[in-house]
């Protein structure tokens, strides 16, 4: 039986961010959910995670808290850049769901994560599935939260390989990069799960999402019905043959680091005004530039155990 970690998840909600909710539900005691800028349209994304919420079975036992919708040097920028061609217009596979019962939580996300931290020191993990606006101004507006913070798992970036936004960059970094960079220079101890490890270890294809719908539960329905846009467009445009699953990665890993079976600490940093490198994650693998090595990097990922994850989170949602 695995422990059961105390975490608030930061999500942009469309897609595998909502499996990666639901994994996250199944394994953790979830304290709370905050809404970054992201996938898609700000507001949608906080529909999403209440009616993901709901899908669990726990509406109204986890809050859902609005933060940031745009990157922190975005001037003019009302929100980060959606991308409502992988996920569909609602970030849900054009599903379009019925609206959720629960309403989002009074406060702002960060103040939510500054005073979670601060009651519970050493007890409240994070993972982190969108761009990471709301932890970084969590850092700037109370620093004392770094050393009562025991890990933070971040879904972005790459080590050394090709981007899922542009060739150089992957999506949460790419948007917000400062944030991102604030965020890896923190002190807080912390796992990367680049895209690179979503497109070796968490592709689902045609087999796979035929062995998820066998199970005929409201869990694989809910899989299936988000993921209809995201197939067609990673065959078209990442010329990857299923659906992409980074943020349920990054969750399975945070419940059980053993499928995690080969990482490294490195340096690693972020590109922050590059004119074609924007976003882009320097991950120092040989220590080129002998530089303090603040980030714990996945290389590795046991593909069958991670599946298993994902099926018995689907399987439990009746």
């Amino acid at each position: 039986m695995l422990d059961k970690k105390r975490v608030i998840i930061d999500t942009d909600t469309a897609g595998d961010d909502t499996i990666a909710i639901l994994t996250a539900l199944h394994y953790f005691d979830v304290e709370g959910i905050m809404i970054t800028g992201g996938n898609v349209q700000f507001d949608q994304q906080v529909e999403n995670a209440l009616y993901t919420v709901q899908v669990a079975g726990k509406s109204e036992q986890v809050p859902v808290y609005k933060g940031y919708k745009r990157p922190l040097m975005g001037l003019g920028e009302t929100e980060h850049r959606t991308v409502e061609d992988v996920h569909g217009k609602d970030g849900m596979g054009d599903s379009f769901f019925e609206k959720a019962v629960q309403s989002p939580a009074e406060g702002h996300a960060v103040d939510f994560l500054i005073e979670t931290v601060h009651k519970n020191p050493g007890e409240i993990h994070l993972i982190a599935i969108a761009p990471l606006t709301n932890i970084a101004m969590a850092i700037k507006k109370d620093p004392t939260i770094v050393p009562n913070i025991p890990h933070l798992y971040i879904m972005g970036g790459t080590n050394n390989a090709l981007g899922n936004i542009t060739p150089s960059a992957e999506y949460n970094f790419f948007v917000d990069p400062e944030a991102a960079k604030i965020v890896l220079h923190s002190g807080i101890p912390m796992t990367m799960v680049g895209w690179e490890m979503c497109t070796q270890y968490s592709i689902m294809d045609d087999n796979d999402h035929q062995t998820i719908e066998a199970l005929s539960t409201k869990g694989s329905q809910f899989f299936k019905d988000i993921n209809k846009v995201v197939m067609q467009f990673n065959k078209s445009v990442h010329k990857l043959n299923g659906t992409t699953h980074p943020d349920t990665l990054l969750a399975a890993v945070a419940a059980n680091e053993k499928i995690m079976t080969k990482s490294n600490v490195y340096h690693v940093d972020v590109e922050t005004i590059g004119e074609l490198t924007k976003g882009y994650s320097l991950v120092d693998v040989n220590n080129r530039l002998e530089r303090t090595k603040n980030v714990r990097v996945c290389e590795e990922i046991d593909r069958n155990v991670f599946k298993e994850m994902l099926i018995e989170v689907l399987r439990s949602i009746k």
